[in-house]
């Protein structure tokens, strides 16, 4: 299977197109203050499933999907102060609420899969 291929990835991914629309039409302050956090947050929730997916061990895979689970956590932080500062309406706010809950299930789902057959580089769980 490719990265591509994974359910998990193309969660995340969607949950960091959906945080760059939301951030693109902030106002300059927003943006480069709240905004600059919200997407690295978001972006690096797919990045780290991708760099954990390139290593060849399975420890390692799994270790990003650690770090990926962390900056869904990062995300959540910023989704709550973008919310609380009248920068997401609450239709947004539900919606990425709701995505962040089914990737954390997806996700951890995904990292009990790893490492299952030992034969295998961790990429072909």
């Amino acid at each position: 299977m490719i990265l591509e291929e994974l359910q998990v990835y193309q969660l995340a991914m969607e949950i960091g197109e959906k945080a760059w629309v939301l951030v693109k039409n902030w106002d300059y302050f927003s943006r480069n203050t709240i905004g600059n956090q919200f997407i690295r947050a978001a972006d690096s929730i797919a990045a780290n499933l991708s760099e954990g997916y390139g290593r060849f061990f399975y420890k390692e895979n799994k270790q990003f999907c650690y770090y990926s689970r962390g900056s869904l956590c990062e995300f959540k932080t910023w989704l709550n102060k973008a919310h609380n500062r009248d920068l997401i309406n609450n239709s947004d706010f539900k919606t990425l609420l709701n995505a962040l809950s089914l990737f954390n299930k997806k996700l951890n789902k995904y990292i009990a899969t790893i490492g299952k057959n030992i034969n295998q580089p961790s990429h072909n769980q």
